[in-house]
């Protein structure tokens, strides 16, 4: 029997997970009862779980003898907005959902880690991370702090993504840099508020906000090569509480998203000279916030080219990019992906709606697929010494 087939013999058991998980999301650092229930089905298939590993994330270790320890990851966390699925499983908590897909990536975890236990056909460890506050939180930065990889060493570490991007049943993977780091930014503009009949007596902060938001735009036009990639997105604006006010503050924020830290770090100095700049020519004060969020993710070439194999494998090499073109958005796995040798993929899933957004559904067909290509890859690796 196959993998997948395997897989499929209890899937209804996964999906009812996934369902129970998706209408009790939790956001970052308060999966509580998100723990309870992914340590429980653990427990119940035998692995043994330790708890309190970033706060709320858990590590699950499967031992079948001697030989190397495999680690796959899955993220937690749901997002903090409202959902709009009308789906008989949607959230039942105001303002959270998981509308990245988590609860699927879960579920498909517990699925891999349920046939690994059935079958034990691999020498040494597999190695079950599930990580709190993923996104745009620091969760895999936690665990790492609260020793994740000192308490329990291993050789390589794996995880993946559910993508409408890709068409269904697909894997994608990027050798070398794969998804962008990214910096969140918080900028105040203060100037000297008063009536907008009289902006000759005002500094107005608005119109120096304007100026730089337009020239953040050329720091990346005419700064970075065009070869390169990076991005500069102000997603914040806050200022002004009346029609007739000019206000003395304009508070705005965003993200700066690069393929390297190079950019990163030129990215960052240019956005400074740029506010001082407008700080001096305007007669403001200008502060700047930018925090470094995710680190640049690297995907290491011999796991790679070991994803490829596996999922060529498992689902024929027409249904396998080898070759995907890096992607912007920004993951922290990236963090643990510098300290353990692995690689990170994503599978392709009916395209109902964008990740992010209130409309999207997890594809609950890709389940089976994707827990057998994370078995397979501890199956395979820990075969490989």
């Amino acid at each position: 029997m196959s993998i997948v087939n395997h897989i499929t013999g209890f899937l209804p058991d996964l999906v009812s997970i996934r369902h129970d998980l998706h209408a009790n999301p939790e956001i970052g650092f308060e999966e509580k009862r998100t723990s309870d229930v992914v340590a429980t089905h653990l427990q119940a298939i035998g692995i043994e779980v330790h708890r309190g590993i970033g706060k709320t994330g858990l590590v699950g270790l499967l031992r079948n003898g001697d030989g190397p320890t495999i680690a796959l990851r899955s993220d937690m966390d749901a997002l903090p907005m409202q959902e709009l699925t009308n789906l008989p499983y949607r959230s039942r908590i105001e303002n959270r959902f998981h509308g990245c897909g988590h609860d699927g990536h879960m579920t498909m975890l517990l699925g891999a880690a349920r046939y690994l236990a059935e079958t034990k056909n691999f020498a040494g460890t597999a190695m079950f991370v599930f990580q709190p506050a993923e996104e745009g939180l620091g969760g895999s930065r936690a665990m790492i702090s609260d020793g994740l990889f000192e308490r329990f060493p291993c050789d390589e570490i794996y995880a993946l993504h559910n993508a409408p991007h890709h068409p269904k049943g697909t894997v994608a993977i990027s050798n070398g840099a794969a998804m962008a780091g990214a910096d969140f930014f918080d900028i105040r503009i203060r100037g000297k508020g008063g009536h907008a009949a009289l902006p000759d007596t005002t500094v107005d902060p608005v119109i120096v906000m304007n100026t730089l938001i337009q020239s953040f735009q050329t720091i990346v036009s005419r700064n970075i090569s065009p070869i390169s990639s990076a991005v500069i997105s102000v997603t914040k604006i806050s200022a002004g509480s009346a029609y007739n006010v000019i206000p003395d503050l304009v508070e705005l924020g965003g993200t700066i998203r690069a393929l390297d830290e190079a950019t990163r770090v030129l990215v960052r100095k240019k956005m400074r000279q740029v506010s001082k700049g407008c700080e001096e020519l305007y007669g403001v004060e200008i502060d700047v916030d930018i925090r470094d969020v995710f680190s640049v993710l690297y995907n290491h070439p011999v796991q790679t080219q070991s994803v490829v194999d596996i999922a060529s494998s498992l689902l024929g090499q027409k249904q396998v990019e080898a070759n995907c073109p890096p992607f912007m958005a920004s993951e922290d796995f990236a963090d643990m992906l510098k300290i353990v040798p692995g690689a990170y993929f994503f599978i392709g899933q009916e395209n109902t709606a964008p990740l992010h957004n209130p409309s999207y559904i997890f594809d609950d067909d890709i389940i089976p697929v994707g827990a057998a290509l994370l078995a397979s890859i501890v199956e395979t690796r820990s075969s490989v010494r």
